[in-house]
């Protein structure tokens, strides 16, 4: 199984510049997304995007403080480190990531913090879902279709689906594997620590029970989103995801691929295209448009944006839950 590196060539340009940077930058401490740095005796833990900063903030509380790498409405897949971020990396105790997401910060991790890396994916139990990245520079080797005409769950692709935190119950997995990690950074505050991650994980637990009966009576079981970033939550409980583009969310999809979603919407009356705060919805519009189907956001919380900036992980999936309910006719 295999996870894409994306962008590799600028990335490098981006990754020599910043190391570069890193010795002037170590020990100014300082938000990474412009915030303010270190405070006395606090752990200065460092989250690489949004679903991880919101576990690092809610079991962390006042005994840390919490820098996100992506900041708001930046899109987590096409993140490049400035060199500032570099050096905040560095000079953190902890640094969460999902190996494989974001390669520029898995190259400055492995780089510039071995020690304080703590990569999520075992804890997540990532799987190939069917669901898969579009490589750039290979994009002609499926032929006129494209990679892009594998429909999630399909055999033969063999892709690790990187959209965890959007299924509650491996989102929990994470929570735990976060906490244990913060209690053996920082054993000083393990029963902060351990008793934020409790009150944590029973949200979690209820979120999971609420889509298990929000959507247990739905009448239609497919629905099509702008990226495959819904797998994990479709096979959790019993829906069927199509995704009009891979895990790359601006990957632009083949006039094959469009021709087979809009077979697949008619075929399985589908009443809503979704798409995405974070990335254009002409496709999605166009789509819909053609079929005379209603669009909807569908948020995949990989970021927040401007719009929804005052929201969390928890307010979101529950709008998500909402979402579907009412695309899919669930009673």
């Amino acid at each position: 199984m295999k996870m894409i590196v994306m962008r590799s060539s600028l990335r490098a340009v981006t990754a020599g510049l910043a190391a570069l940077a890193v010795l002037t930058l170590a020990g100014c401490g300082g938000d990474a997304t412009g915030g303010s740095g270190g405070d006395g005796d606090k752990v200065d833990v460092v989250a690489s995007f949004y679903p991880l900063q919101f576990i690092a903030e809610q079991v962390g509380g006042d005994a840390v403080n919490v820098t996100t790498l992506t900041a708001p409405g930046v899109e987590p897949h096409d993140l490049e480190l400035t060199p500032k971020q570099v050096g905040t990396i560095t000079e953190a105790k902890l640094v969460l990531f999902e190996k494989g997401l974001q390669p520029a910060v898995d190259e400055a991790v492995e780089q510039n913090a071995k020690d304080a890396g703590f990569d999520v994916a075992p804890a997540a139990k990532l799987e190939a879902t069917g669901a898969h990245f579009e490589d750039h520079d290979h994009e002609e080797e499926g032929g006129a279709g494209g990679p892009a005409a594998v429909l999630p769950g399909s055999a033969g692709n063999e892709d690790v689906d990187p959209h965890f935190w959007l299924d509650p119950v491996r989102y929990a997995g994470v929570v735990q594997a976060v906490t244990d990690k913060l209690v053996e950074v920082d054993g000083a505050h393990a029963d902060g620590y351990k008793e934020r991650a409790k009150k944590l994980l029973g949200e979690v637990t209820k979120l999971d029970g609420e889509f298990k009966s929000g959507l247990a009576t739905c009448k239609l079981k497919t629905f099509v989103t702008s990226h495959e970033a819904f797998a994990y939550l479709a096979k959790r409980y019993g829906l069927q995801m199509v995704g009009i583009a891979g895990f790359t969310p601006d990957a632009e999809p083949t006039p094959q691929r469009i021709k087979e979603v809009q077979d697949i919407v008619r075929a399985e009356q589908v009443t809503t295209i979704f798409y995405e705060e974070l990335v254009s919805p002409k496709v999605a519009e166009s789509i819909a448009r053609d079929l005379k189907v209603k669009t909807a956001v569908l948020s995949p919380i990989e970021g927040l944006s401007d719009a929804n900036s005052e929201q969390t992980y928890l307010t979101l999936m529950r709008e998500n839950l909402q979402e579907l309910r009412k695309a899919n006719s669930c009673a």
